[in-house]
């Protein structure tokens, strides 16, 4: 009989207990603030205060058809690195969502009449009630994890750079919730390789008896093109064994796109690759763009002066750093930058390197920038100007882009949007001198996937990460 997991409960049953009380905590916490307190007399209440008893019954009847949407999106699965920028969004929409049910269930209930007022500060208390147990909640989470608790036996499939990536992240990030016994390849990893100091479980015709013997709940597989197969074989072999699978994609040209079935007079055709934006699309993202570079300029005026100060104080030389990129459609523009370097320094790019780390030319205040990535801040100039975009693939040089355009595969699809002050590739952590290809990867990912939600989601986390 297949093993059944214990420690995908806890954290669920948290989650969902959390969501409980703070729903329940904005429907009493509405009430009082509208019918409770002087905050709200500017506006006018048509009628007696209404009984309390009304709004807990009536909560009573919310909660169970919000927590269902809430699981309708997987948000009370077993919660392993979930951020919470991730969850915020799903915790807008969802909670909007819910708050349109619960509006037209009160309109078509004539018993008795609830308050709009108490609606409206039930929508904003309830998201950032929720976003707050989240918060706590990440926090408990990783206090079990760091106790060795409620962890999940995983196992790697492969000795390839993909499963030695796999192994860094997971290796390098202990409070992710999983505990790695080792690895199945047909042959020991070299020990160049970072994944050597994991153990070596067997090869691959060993997997489904070990499987059950070392009580492993998740089985990442990095496999090559050439080894699939194996692959075959080997899901076949583990029917009946309880155990999760997931799959690194290899297929650059195909699995970094959103494969979609499109079906055109009963033909069947696999979409492999689509136009990442329609025309509303790009309104609403230049939208997005002119609005919320001008807030970030507005905001962020005083520490744009003080680096001004800094710069001019700390070396001779000017404080912007302009330099020809390539952006949409294969353009070029003048990209604006705090200069990080001594006057000069782009001269000698070649003989450096690209985003090589500890660059001698930078001046003092430039390693501070580039360590907080505030010396990108005036591309918000860009950005309004409407030659980048805030969420974007960075914009390469010309020289670069000559180089790798016959060297990367799909690298020329960067330029299929417009470039970006932060992007999917870097709030991963693909930036400087990390590998070419696996940025291309994720930014074919992010222009074949683009979404305004998704733009929203790259912006949290780049804030988290400078923050």
């Amino acid at each position: 009989m297949p093993r059944p997991r214990r420690n995908d409960f806890l954290i669920p049953t948290l989650v969902v207990l959390f969501d409980v009380i703070a729903i329940e905590f904005s429907f009493l916490f509405s009430y009082w603030l509208r019918f409770g307190t002087s905050f709200l007399n500017f506006l006018p209440l048509t009628e007696a205060t209404p009984p309390l008893d009304a709004y807990i019954y009536g909560s009573f009847v919310i909660i169970p058809i919000w927590l269902i949407f809430f699981n309708s999106r997987k948000m009370y699965g077993s919660r392993r690195n979930v951020a919470l920028s991730d969850d915020f969004y799903s915790i807008v929409k969802l909670v909007t969502v819910g708050m349109l049910v619960v509006m037209s269930a009160a309109f078509f209930y004539r018993a008795f009449s609830y308050s709009r007022i108490v609606f409206g500060l039930l929508w904003v208390t309830t998201i950032v009630t929720i976003f707050i147990g989240r918060f706590f909640l990440l926090r408990i989470e990783r206090a079990i994890y760091a106790q060795g608790r409620e962890l999940r036996n995983a196992v790697i499939i492969g000795n390839n750079e993909t499963a030695n990536r796999i192994f860094n992240s997971l290796h390098n990030h202990p409070l992710l919730g999983y505990r790695l016994l080792g690895y199945f390849a047909d042959s020991e990893v070299e020990k160049s390789l970072q994944l050597s100091q994991l153990k070596w479980l067997g090869t691959l015709t060993e997997v489904p008896d070990r499987l059950e013997s070392e009580r492993i709940e998740l089985a990442m597989i990095a496999l090559n093109y050439d080894e699939h197969p194996k692959l075959y074989k080997l899901v076949q072999e583990c029917e009946g064994v309880n155990v999760e699978f997931m799959m690194v994609p290899d297929l650059l040209e195909i699995m970094t796109g959103g494969m979609i079935v499109k079906e055109v007079e009963g033909i069947p055709f696999i979409k492999i690759k689509g136009v990442p934006m329609t025309t509303w699309g790009r309104l609403s993202k230049r939208t997005f763009d002119i609005v919320f570079s001008s807030l970030f300029l507005l905001l962020s005026f005083p520490l744009l002066l003080i680096i001004v100060i800094a710069i001019k104080l700390g070396s001779k030389g000017h404080v912007f750093f302009i330099q020809d990129r390539v952006g949409l459609d294969g353009k070029h523009f003048q990209m604006i930058k705090f200069r990080s370097m001594i006057t000069g320094a782009e001269k000698y790019d070649k003989q450096a390197g690209l985003g090589i780390q500890n660059d001698p030319r930078r001046t003092r205040i430039g390693k501070l920038l580039r360590r907080t990535s505030l010396d990108e801040l005036p591309q918000l100039i860009n950005v309004w100007k409407g030659q980048m975009s805030l969420v974007g693939p960075r914009p390469e040089r010309p020289y670069f882009v000559e180089q790798f355009k016959s060297l990367v595969p799909k690298y020329l699809d960067r330029h299929r949007v417009k470039t970006g002050v932060t992007g999917w590739a870097q709030v991963n952590g693909f930036r400087g001198d990390s590998s070419i290809e696996e940025r291309i990867k994720y930014d074919i990912y992010y222009i074949e996937n683009w979404s305004f939600w998704f733009d929203l989601k790259i912006l949290l986390k780049t804030i988290r990460a400078i923050l």
